[in-house]
């Protein structure tokens, strides 16, 4: 049984991302982890890095006020897994700032020797994308495909030194069909219950 941080981000809970949502869990569960959802639009999560949120961005004795149990469960986790849409070959602007603000000194990384700045989250086995494109791969990689870059590269990074990514993408989303739809979903199922 590993601890899993699900952090999901899109603001319909019935667009298809509620379904991807609903069989990655599914999947999760039956491998009998243990799932802490978070649900960052359902929770009210403010992704806006402040003008005082900026000035004590550096200060590990309060970079963290105000943000204190949602560190808590990322510390928690063994696996780390984001769901959300592309949106202009981005993440969402919600996801995007709850990076901005966890992913800090002294919760993310140890910067007090900037020559030699170290990952910390030593708990993070495991990083995995769950990610739609409107568009198709092609043009996704004409832009060299950041979200994906951000899951397998930027947040790998701040885990432990093993640790893997896996990225699972549908593209073209806004033109596949009911049976590539179904597909994406028990390709995600099974994959979440092989965690």
């Amino acid at each position: 049984m590993k601890r899993i941080l699900y952090v999901y981000c899109h603001p319909l809970p019935e667009s298809f991302h509620g379904a991807i949502r609903a069989a990655a869990l599914d999947g999760l569960r039956q491998a009998g982890h243990q799932v802490d959802l978070l649900d960052l639009y359902a929770e009210g999560f403010d992704p806006v890095l402040t003008a005082d949120g900026r000035r004590n961005y550096h200060d590990v004795t309060v970079n963290q006020r105000g943000l204190e149990e949602y560190v808590a469960r990322l510390r928690a986790a063994q696996v780390l897994v984001v769901q959300f849409p592309t949106w202009c070959f981005g993440p969402p602007a919600m996801l995007k700032g709850f990076i901005d603000r966890l992913m800090m000194p002294g919760v993310a990384f140890d910067l007090s020797d900037p020559k030699h700045v170290r990952p910390i989250l030593d708990s993070l086995e495991q990083i995995v994308g769950i990610v739609t494109y409107g568009r198709p791969r092609w043009m996704a990689l004409a832009m060299q495909d950041p979200p994906r870059r951000m899951v397998t590269r930027y947040l790998r990074w701040f885990a432990a030194r093993r640790a893997s990514a896996a990225y699972l993408a549908l593209y073209h989303l806004n033109i596949a069909s009911d049976a590539r739809r179904s597909a994406f979903l028990e390709k995600v199922r099974r994959r979440m219950a092989r965690l």
